[in-house]
């Protein structure tokens, strides 16, 4: 009987791990990939759909441009894990049997309790969230005026809090649109516990498009159409059109009920530098996982560490197939390019074969396209060149 071979998710970690797979397993193994999507999401490039919605055309890849046609495909939306029986139960009733499960579900948006936030602000974790913020985004301009313009509010200034910020004060320049964006942050500076000269760079240029920017004070609760800061009656209150959320992640509701060992707090699955999880036969990468990286150390939660985790977990869920010694893994930090609306900053980038680059931070032409070929060599990889090709001018 053939060996069953299961991928969940289709963000970066279960796309990378799927093409490895399928490189890697014998012909007497069988490979299901299950996803509620029927698309692979380029999911750093989504803040791109808040400007302009046509570019989801870009970065969805059909999953049918993902796999091979040897690999089958399940859509729907995961309910549980039963490590026990090693089945996976989806939300229609339908059961998926398996020998070797490998997930990768991505996060969920972490609200950290704050009364009335997840009630009322968006999240950006999918295409539906963009379509949402652009839409109440234009609804509110129309609304407004010059004398009473529409209050964009962006909660969080890590890396998707400032791309969402860019996009907005982009979209409003380019539709001379009266709206205000304000982006808030608890900590005191933007991109928090990054390199000084980076988040000098990157204020620079949000303050250069206009966007406001409040450190020092966090969201403590938000109501339909106010959002408080501190926890003092002097501290401010911004009332607002539009509210963003980005300020963190934590695990799927769905993995919270699952019986392997993870994270109390955010439920994210413990996984060991080889991904394995507490169960031999459950492997777990990106998101969804905190991967050992040493003591006292994981892997970041970033598009770049999935890509690479990726080939390793593919590799090793078919070494375990074979009965092989698995391999571990170290994330290899390349830098960090960050857009900014039309503008991108870079910084301690290591190039292939050259190494790092001579200049620490740098922005402009260099970091612009240094970002768009980033995206469009993994589209490259995980569909074809002529996708990556088409996607250029949308990156």
């Amino acid at each position: 009987m053939s060996t069953q071979v299961v991928v969940v998710g289709s963000g970066y970690a279960g796309a990378g791990a799927v093409k490895r797979l399928e490189d890697e397993l014998d012909s007497d193994a069988e490979l299901t990939w299950i996803s509620e999507n029927e698309y692979h999401l380029v999911l750093h490039e989504v803040h791109r759909c808040i400007r302009d919605p046509s570019v989801e055309s870009k970065i969805a890849i059909p999953i049918d441009e993902v796999k091979s046609d040897s690999t089958a495909f399940v859509k729907g939306h995961v309910t549980d894990v039963d490590v026990d029986e090693r089945v996976v139960e989806l939300d229609g009733g339908e059961d998926v049997d398996y020998d070797y499960l490998l997930l990768a579900v991505g996060s969920g948006t972490a609200f950290f309790g704050i009364d009335g936030l997840e009630e009322h602000a968006h999240e950006l974790k999918s295409l539906d969230d963009a379509r949402a913020i652009h839409a109440d985004v234009k609804a509110a301009a129309e609304d407004a005026s010059r004398d009473d313009p529409a209050q964009v509010i962006v909660g969080g200034a890590g890396l998707s809090g400032i791309q969402t910020a860019g996009e907005i004060a982009e979209y409003r320049d380019e539709h001379r649109a009266p709206i205000d964006v304000t982006l808030v942050e608890g900590l005191d500076e933007v991109f928090p516990g990054n390199d000084p000269e980076l988040q000098g760079a990157l204020r620079k240029r949000l303050e250069d498009l206009d966007v406001e920017i409040l450190t020092g004070d966090f969201i403590s609760e938000v109501d339909e159409e106010t959002a408080y800061l501190g926890d003092g009656e002097d501290d401010p209150a911004l009332d607002y059109d539009v509210l963003i959320w980005t300020g963190g992640i934590t695990g799927h509701d769905e993995v919270h009920g699952m019986d392997l060992d993870q994270d109390d707090r955010s439920h994210r699955v413990f996984a060991d530098a080889d991904f394995q999880t507490s169960d031999e036969r459950v492997f777990a990468l990106g998101d969804t996982a905190l991967v050992e990286q040493g003591p006292d150390d994981v892997a970041p939660p970033t598009a770049q560490a999935a890509w690479q985790a990726a080939d390793v977990a593919g590799e090793n869920v078919a070494r375990a197939v074979a009965g092989k010694p698995l391999k571990t893994w170290r994330h290899d930090d390349k830098g960090t390019v960050v857009s900014v609306g039309d503008d991108a900053v870079a910084h301690d980038v290591k190039l292939p074969v050259l190494g790092r680059f001579p200049m620490n931070v740098f922005g402009g032409p260099a970091a612009r396209n240094l970002k768009k070929t980033i995206a469009a060599r993994w589209i490259a990889d995980v569909a074809s060149p002529r996708h990556a090709l088409d996607a250029w001018d949308s990156l």
